[in-house]
């Protein structure tokens, strides 16, 4: 039986593709059968400046991998509220004795570390290269590449999901009919370190402390969004101003406005050799931050639980094949919680303010909600550990 060229190869070498890549070093399998397959050349990668929020988890799983320190904004609090309604909670970091909640960084200083990191290891690493098709065998899994060239792995990992309006339905998959507009803004009074999650009658409106002032990610209808990606700069500000209120200030400069439509898409999935995570396995709503998240903790478990096949002993595939089918299924178990804890969290979230203006009894309990969540100090901790942790 031939052996195959690699022992794993990751399709998708965005942060998850990556971390999981330098997690399986780690756990003892080599660097040279690792396969690394991405689309994006190193270059395109490290230019993209989307801001991304990582939980305190994630920081804690990327030094694992050796990919922290970052350039990135701390979050040391937390404020959630709910426009033209009382109710607000404030999460602030020191009541959980750890020193940030999270961090704002731009995609390409997310990804620029990892990628020296993976060099330096040796992984293996195809770029630009597109996977036009996938075999499953009881020996190996054949990747045929674009470009015609055919490459074989005992394991190969989904890893690249793009988002919702590119995507193929999944088994559970709603379409939230929101659209998030993303800019940087800055303001006249900045709080240092403190997010904003504003929830209005259209869906939540995050502001994310970033270099001189916010990431801004901004939920709305489809005709809205047309709308406001339409204004020029001034008019957009004081529709901004208009949502956002006057915590902040004066709202100063709007960055050119980018769009994307926001859905659930999810179906965690797993063959006998073939295994997806990270937006590949589930793709979420924005509100509370939570996709990158969520698949860095797929890779951290994942790269634990591949680390129980013996694929470094080549000399007897049979039994592997049967491990790693096992494995497989083991690993979906283990992400199952995490995963629809999550999932229900961002949806349930996502459908109040997705609903039709006939919701506002809904919507207003829910912000009463947020005024017991400051009082009731369990509920608020369970709330906190989710979004820096997961389910662990």
């Amino acid at each position: 039986m031939k052996l195959a060229d690699f022992h794993i190869a990751i399709c998708g070498a965005g942060p998850v593709g990556q971390c999981l890549a330098l997690l399986l070093c780690k756990q003892g399998i080599a660097a040279d059968r690792i396969l690394l397959l991405d689309a994006k050349t190193s270059a395109q990668a490290e230019q993209d400046v989307r801001s991304i929020a990582l939980s305190y988890g994630s920081q804690q799983i990327l030094t694992n991998a050796g990919a922290w320190p970052i350039k990135a904004t701390s979050i040391r609090q937390i404020h959630v509220s709910r426009r033209g309604h009382f109710g607000r909670s404030l999460i602030d970091c020191k009541d959980y004795a750890i020193p940030a909640l999270g961090y704002v960084a731009r995609y390409g200083d997310i990804i620029a570390p990892l990628q020296r990191a993976t060099e330096q290891r040796g992984v293996q690493i195809k770029r630009p290269a597109t996977v036009s098709a996938l075999e499953e065998s009881d020996d190996a899994v054949t990747l045929t590449l674009q470009d015609g060239e055919k490459i074989t792995a005992t394991i190969v990992v989904q890893a690249e999901g793009g988002t919702f309006g590119n995507q193929t339905q999944k088994a559970r998959s709603v379409d939230y009919q929101q659209t998030a507009i993303i800019s940087h803004i800055t303001v006249s009074q900045s709080v240092a370190q403190r997010a904003f999650e504003r929830f209005t009658e259209q869906g939540p409106l995050a502001l994310l402390p970033q270099e001189d002032g916010y990431a801004l990610v901004w939920c709305v209808r489809p005709p809205s969004a047309e709308q406001l990606l339409g204004l020029d700069d001034n008019a957009f500000k004081a529709a901004l101003q208009q949502a956002f209120g006057q915590r902040l200030g004066q709202i100063l400069t709007a960055s050119p406005r980018h769009s994307y439509p926001l859905g659930l898409n999810a179906q965690a999935q797993a063959t006998k050799r073939i295994v997806t995570i990270g937006n590949a396995a589930q793709t979420l709503h924005p509100v509370a931050g939570q996709g990158l998240n969520l698949g860095l903790r797929d890779a951290k478990i994942l790269a634990s639980t591949l680390a129980e096949i013996p694929l470094q002993d080549e000399s007897n595939q049979q039994p592997v094949a049967q491990q790693v089918a096992e494995q497989l299924q083991f690993f979906l178990k283990q992400r199952q919680t995490d995963r629809n804890t999550t999932i229900r969290l961002t949806d349930s979230m996502a459908r109040i303010f997705a609903s039709a203006p006939d919701g506002a009894l809904t919507q207003s309990i829910f912000g009463l909600g947020l005024g017991l969540l400051d009082i009731f100090q369990p509920a608020k901790k369970l709330l906190a550990e989710q979004m820096m942790f997961g389910w662990r």
